[in-house]
């Protein structure tokens, strides 16, 4: 985790038909996609017939246990790791969701953020529709339940055509799970089959080895995969696009041992820190990473530029990841918990410090100032993608651009607020060219502020929030 502590994750999502033990794979594979939220966890089962759910807040280990997963009996289960992009932490935002309609239940988890969903929910419950949650993926509930889709032959198909935004989902029926990637694939989606012939789906193909499954194919943009008894099946909901890859999964966000996007996450980063050597070298004893995701592209650039790799910031694997608190005064109380300096590292030392990116940039400030206390006779910072200026609508939570300190201050004054000698962020056409698609396949509206839908009128993470309580207030 790097020391900013200030990139809010989006959320993991995993599910499989089939085994008598469903629930405990599906428990151990959001346990490797726990990276992806530790706000809450939950899995939701089938049992053929009827579906069931257990949720709670918290790391995946404190929401599960023997006896719960044992109370979890089904031959299907979908699971989820969140963290919040959408509507707060509370109870009745945690994924699965578990609903009933006219057409029977259904339980959804959802990766992404969908742009319009404050509008969609406005028109329901203009007509009458009632909401239980603050988050948008209940939208897709009241999408799926409206009788002109349920005349249709198939409702989801028709109901997905209303979306706007990132979102790969996972819908579970009694007799089904239905896993949808948005038809620009903002977020990953893996299709998997485990040793004893079971299909399965996830976030991350990490989540696949935890299982000992197999990764076959990502499911495409705009396809739905449908998981049953019959097998995988797969339709499209929406005629292929120029697809719009978060390339912010390989900085900073995936698991290095995930292959994501045709690439694997660790040799991307590696080479973002090879190019990166490149592109503005200069003198000094060591390479040091800011742990934990720094240090992929920290390994790469002492490579390339032949400064030893050294270890002068280490974590404390006892303190849960710091973009989960809620205030900055918290964070920066649990970073400066999380990452202590080696004083006799960089005493004296000309030392260059490499991170993923910086976001707000306080925390990223304070470890600065620690390290100076510690001695350091010279810090250059450098950066393993470009300055991020532009907010993040599809997933990512940082929306506001007011937030980000990259907004409103040139590279030196960015420097001189971090309190570094010299600071120098990855090009954009460097970190496009680390990946192997074309560059037009990746999303860089954070950085280049080229949106690839239109966010003119962007929901806010409260947004629902807010209109919840104001439509609680206006019937009191």
């Amino acid at each position: 985790m790097p020391s900013g502590s200030e990139k809010k994750d989006k959320c993991g999502v995993f599910g499989i038909w089939g085994p008598a033990d469903s629930a405990p794979r599906t428990y151990y594979a959001l346990y490797a996609q726990q990276h992806r939220g530790q706000e809450s966890a939950g899995i939701a089962i089938s049992d053929g017939e009827q579906l069931d759910a257990h949720l709670g807040h918290g790391l995946v280990s404190e929401v599960f246990n023997e006896e719960t997963l044992a109370r979890l009996e089904g031959c299907a289960a979908i699971g989820h790791n969140r963290y919040s992009t959408t509507g707060s932490g509370r109870s009745c935002n945690i994924q699965p969701i578990l609903q009933e309609f006219s057409g029977g239940q259904s339980a959804i988890a959802h990766n992404g953020n969908l742009v319009n969903a404050h509008l969609l929910r406005k028109q329901f419950e203009q007509d009458g529709h009632i909401f239980h949650t603050s988050t948008d993926t209940e939208v897709i509930f009241h999408l799926l339940a409206a009788p002109n889709h349920q005349k249709k032959s198939d409702p989801l198909y028709h109901a997905l055509q209303h979306l706007q935004g990132a979102y790969s989902l996972l819908i579970m029926f009694p007799d089904r799970i239905e896993a949808v990637r948005d038809p620009w694939g903002f977020r990953p989606l893996v299709l998997g089959k485990t040793e004893d012939g079971y299909d399965c789906v996830a976030s991350e193909s990490v989540a696949l080895d935890a299982i000992g499954a197999e990764m076959i194919r990502e499911v495409e943009p705009g396809e739905i995969v449908t998981l049953s008894e019959e097998g995988v099946k797969s339709r499209r909901f929406f005629a292929d696009i120029p697809s719009c890859h978060c390339i912010f999964e390989h900085v900073y966000f995936a698991n290095p041992s995930s292959k994501l996007f045709g690439d694997t996450v660790q040799l991307v980063r590696e080479k973002m820190g090879e190019t990166l050597a490149g592109e503005l070298p200069v003198e000094a004893d060591y390479v040091i990473p800011m742990p934990d995701s720094g240090r992929s592209a920290a390994l790469g650039y002492a490579r390339a530029s032949g400064i030893p790799f050294r270890e002068g910031i280490v974590p404390n694997r006892y303190v849960g990841r710091t973009f989960i608190k809620p205030t900055q005064a918290q964070r920066t109380t649990a970073v400066q918990l999380k990452l202590n300096v080696i004083e006799e590292v960089v005493r004296d030392k000309r030392i260059i410090v490499v991170d993923d990116s910086i976001v707000r940039g306080t925390t990223t400030r304070g470890k600065m100032v620690q390290l100076k206390k510690a001695g350091a006779k010279e810090i250059h910072f450098r950066v393993s993608c470009p300055p991020i200026r532009h907010g993040c609508y599809m997933g990512v939570d940082f929306p506001d651009p007011n937030q980000l300190i990259a907004n409103n201050r040139s590279v030196d004054e960015i420097a001189e607020y971090l309190g570094v000698d010299t600071l120098h962020y990855l090009s954009l056409e460097g970190m496009l060219g680390c990946v192997s698609k074309d560059s037009g396949q990746y999303c860089t509206a954070c950085w280049s502020g080229d949106y690839r839908l239109d966010v003119t009128h962007p929901i806010s993470k409260l947004e629902l929030e807010r209109y919840q309580m104001n439509m609680f207030d206006g019937m009191r």
